[in-house]
């Protein structure tokens, strides 16, 4: 009895043309060129191929920490002076432990109000032990604080360089953790060329930020007259900054400014900044917008600190120091001899936001368009010798039901690319290496089916009963086989990094579109042909 498969034929037809779609969209022209240019614009090349740009940075994780507990520690003597406790010091007595903060000089006679103070307001974070004695204190982050705090700094990193890379104008970026080391990022660009330009707008912390200046705002010759200034101590909520640039130098390179270690705002607390130049003095500037957070402290501090001095610090230098005037609350410039370059690149930072931590460059290096052409040409030879010779096999084995899977297996093909073009996933030389896996794996597929219909055939059954036979035995096999690769690929994608990647999502995209062209499409066909079939005719197997 023949089968009514108009439906069927035009589900078939109708996924061809949504994945035809998916790898050309409209294209321009009907040429070859039109057609080539539409290709590459929807299947993304990745480094391996097209070049670009391979990095593996280290987080200096150690320094988000160590910037957690100066604020915390800031935030102690604030405390401490608020609830009328008197002490000597807080400070950090380990530089290669960020993690503790020592508090000395505490009124041994009210030692237990200390403590409460300091488990009411610390004790989520650290762990507070006492001292020798009951004047001194020492707080220790805790080990899951810490932990998080570290987690947070990578994945802060990653979302800011993401940004920066975004305002470079790169397409298709690779940034994620990099598995194989602890606290390190993964960066691959492809088709950038300018390895320097990358890592100066990548390394760059853009930490911006704004200080108060202790003394008349003149700074001092150099580091020694301004710690004997001080009698030779430097306070643990101080430190000494260099000048940097005319605006804050006043024509003496040497110039070094005290300043008050916690900063007013800093650069994580700008909204927006964007070039642009003095009206009146011609210079290139920065107009910058606070966060409403941020501009309500900057109202209250510039609002009660009029006629005293502030510093604008960036790269651990001060470009510029200022007298308040009046209060500033949520926008300002940024001055400091700038050139129109520099002003550009301080924009783009600030706007993307500062980097929580230094990177150190472990690994740098640039793969050459030339070596992406050469794997482009040998990864489509291999992938074309390997259709054809695939093919020519189905044909001569398997007779006329050869070109059944020979059909199947061009809408596969058609099928994975669609499925790259749409999800935008980057093609690699590994993802050219899951292609032809997929291929195949697909030939495998039919081989199960063919196989099981001649062995139908060979036990007497017609023609229509052994196709239907051979299709209902050899599916189960078929899924099995399909769903344990699978699952490993997933496994792949799961821990494995780019290249690795590629080739995990090429191979599952190409399984499930070989589970749609071997079982239903080829059984399709079949029973097409066996429409035509005279009764008693057998089929070319």
């Amino acid at each position: 009895m023949k089968k009514n498969l108009n439906n069927r034929i035009l589900l078939i037809v109708a996924v061809l043309l949504v994945f035809l779609f998916g790898i050309f969209r409209i294209p321009e022209g009907i040429g070859g060129k039109a057609l080539l240019a539409a290709l590459q614009k929807q299947i993304h090349l990745g480094l391996d191929l097209q070049g670009g740009v391979h990095l593996i940075l280290q987080v200096q994780v150690a320094e988000a920490v160590s910037d957690e507990t100066d604020n915390a520690a800031a935030r102690i003597r604030d405390d401490l002076k608020t609830g009328g406790f008197t002490f000597s010091q807080v400070i950090k007595p380990d530089p290669n432990k960020p993690e503790l903060i020592e508090v000395d000089g505490t009124p041994a006679a009210k030692a237990s109000d200390v403590r409460s103070l300091l488990d009411q307001k610390f004790s989520n974070e650290y762990d507070l032990n006492s001292g020798s004695t009951d004047t001194s204190w020492t707080l220790t982050m805790k080990p899951l604080v810490e932990k998080d705090l570290e987690q947070k700094t990578v994945q802060q990193a990653i979302e800011t360089i993401r940004d920066r890379v975004d305002a470079l104008g790169v397409s298709e970026p690779l940034i994620a953790p990099y598995s194989l080391g602890a606290n390190q990022i993964l960066v691959e660009l492809p088709g950038v060329s300018d390895l320097d330009k990358v890592k100066g707008a990548i390394q760059s912390t853009a930490r911006l930020e704004v200080h108060p200046v202790v003394g008349d705002g003149q700074g001092f010759s150099d580091r020694q007259a301004a710690l004997a200034s001080l009698n030779g101590a430097l306070p643990p909520d101080e430190y000494i900054v260099p000048c940097q640039g005319d605006m804050a130098c006043h024509g003496s390179p040497n110039t070094v400014y005290l300043l008050g270690r916690a900063p007013v705002v800093s650069g994580t607390d700008f909204r927006s900044a964007d070039p642009s130049i003095n009206s009146n003095t011609g210079q290139q500037i920065v107009r910058f917008t606070l966060t409403d957070e941020a501009g309500d402290r900057f109202w209250d501090y510039t609002n009660a600190n009029v006629g005293k001095y502030m510093a604008i610090v960036m790269g651990g230098n001060a470009r510029e120091v200022a007298v308040i005037k009046s209060g500033i609350r949520d926008t300002g410039e940024i001055e400091g001899s700038f050139t129109e370059s520099e002003v550009t690149m301080l924009s783009k930072l600030l706007r993307t936001g500062a980097l929580p931590a230094s990177l150190v460059f472990l690994e740098d290096r640039t793969v050459g368009a030339s070596l992406g052409a050469d794997s482009i040409r040998d990864g489509v030879t291999a992938a074309i010798i390997g259709v054809f010779v695939v093919m020519a096999f189905m044909l001569i084995y398997y007779k006329s039901s050869g070109i059944n899977a020979d059909l199947a297996l061009f809408l596969n093909l058609v099928i994975l690319l669609g499925f790259l073009g749409y999800s935008g996933a980057t093609l690699t030389l590994p993802g050219i290496a899951g292609v032809i896996l997929t291929i195949g794996m697909g030939v495998d597929s039919n081989v199960l089916i063919f196989e099981r219909i001649r062995e139908e055939i060979r036990a007497g059954k017609a023609a229509s009963a052994a196709v239907d036979q051979g299709f209902r035995h050899a599916w189960v096999t078929i899924v099995d086989t399909h769903v344990t690769t699978i699952v490993s690929a997933a496994m792949l994608f799961l821990f494995g990094t780019g290249p690795v990647r590629g080739f995990a999502t090429t191979l599952v995209f190409g399984l499930l579109a070989n589970l749609f062209t071997a079982v239903y499409v080829s059984r399709v066909i079949f029973e097409a042909h066996l429409n035509k079939l005279k009764p008693g005719e057998m089929v070319s197997i």
